[in-house]
């Protein structure tokens, strides 16, 4: 009896990988066709390609997405200010067929936008980073203080209040995890682990064409302003910076935010209590805010 018991559990579960795994395929054929409604362009850059969007008119905004993103992230960020604002929202080194300029530092994709930006006969941006995009973004606006307006951080990963002793050196999900259909099998934990929606994880599809990019930001991006602690000089930042956060996001820390903002020597801060990794809720605030600072 215990064996059929067990045998019966045991095909149920199954049953349930197989109808994922059939869920998985066709949320992905989705995927794909939602990535061509975008009519991304490409760039071809000294190191290769790069993908991108760029529609919109007025002031014009770099939106650097974080992990698990690319253009269509990075749109989607600003896609309502289209009519105030130029986006430019190009695909991270390994996202969505971007290439890879050398190691894909963050000082190296700086030096991919830098080259995007002198193609589209660009000056000076806003930079509008989410999550993981916010250490490259922060790298921009130390490197290039020519070329940016302002720094605005949307819940994005904090510097550093001081050199740390130790830090993690892979700060991403395990690289067996990252494939369309374990990442779509584990998303009912996301709200549990993560506070985001399961849904979120049609965004994510396909993550096959993200995943050089999700390598790199695990084992490069995010771990490089506590490896390279001295390089980011935040006291030195010459622009303005807007940063806007909330409290119960589980993914970058409210509270080491909030401890290093002092080192921002031009900021506005702007907390939420509630809204999570993706600050949902709060778009009428955001808006007022990214107003204010783009036109004072």
């Amino acid at each position: 009896m215990l064996k059929i018991i067990l045998l019966f559990f045991l095909s149920l579960f199954l049953l349930y990988l197989v109808i994922q795994g059939v869920r998985c395929f066709v949320y992905t054929q989705k995927a794909e066709q939602r990535l061509l409604s975008y009519f991304a362009k490409n760039a071809t850059l000294s190191y290769g390609n790069m993908s991108y969007i760029d529609i919109g008119a007025g002031e014009v905004i770099l939106s650097i997405h974080g992990i698990f993103g690319g253009y269509d992230q990075a749109f989607e960020t600003l896609k309502d200010k289209t009519d105030s604002y130029r986006i430019i929202a190009p695909s991270r080194f390994g996202y969505l067929d971007s290439d890879i300029l050398g190691d894909g530092t963050p000082k190296e994709q700086v030096e991919s936008y830098v080259e995007l930006l002198d193609q589209l006969e660009i000056d000076k941006v806003y930079l509008l980073a989410t999550s993981a995009g916010g250490t490259v973004a922060i790298r921009f606006a130390l490197d290039y203080p020519e070329r940016t307006k302002g720094l605005i951080l949307y819940c994005s990963a904090p510097p550093l209040l001081q050199k740390p002793d130790t830090y993690i050196k892979y700060q991403g999900p395990p690289p067996f995890l990252c494939n369309n259909y374990m990442m779509f099998l584990i998303s009912p934990l996301f709200e549990p682990i993560m506070g985001m929606e399961e849904s979120t994880i049609y965004s994510m599809l396909p993550i096959n064409k993200r995943f050089l990019g999700v390598k790199i930001d695990a084992s490069i991006t995010n771990p490089d302003m506590a490896k390279n602690y001295e390089q980011y000089n935040i006291e030195d930042l010459q622009v303005p910076t807007l940063i806007l956060h909330a409290k119960d996001d589980r993914l970058a820390s409210y509270l080491d935010m909030e401890q290093t903002v002092s080192r921002f020597p031009n900021c506005t801060f702007i907390s939420f209590e509630t809204g999570g990794h993706l600050m949902a809720g709060h778009a009428e605030e955001i808006n007022q805010a990214l107003s204010a600072f783009t036109n004072p």
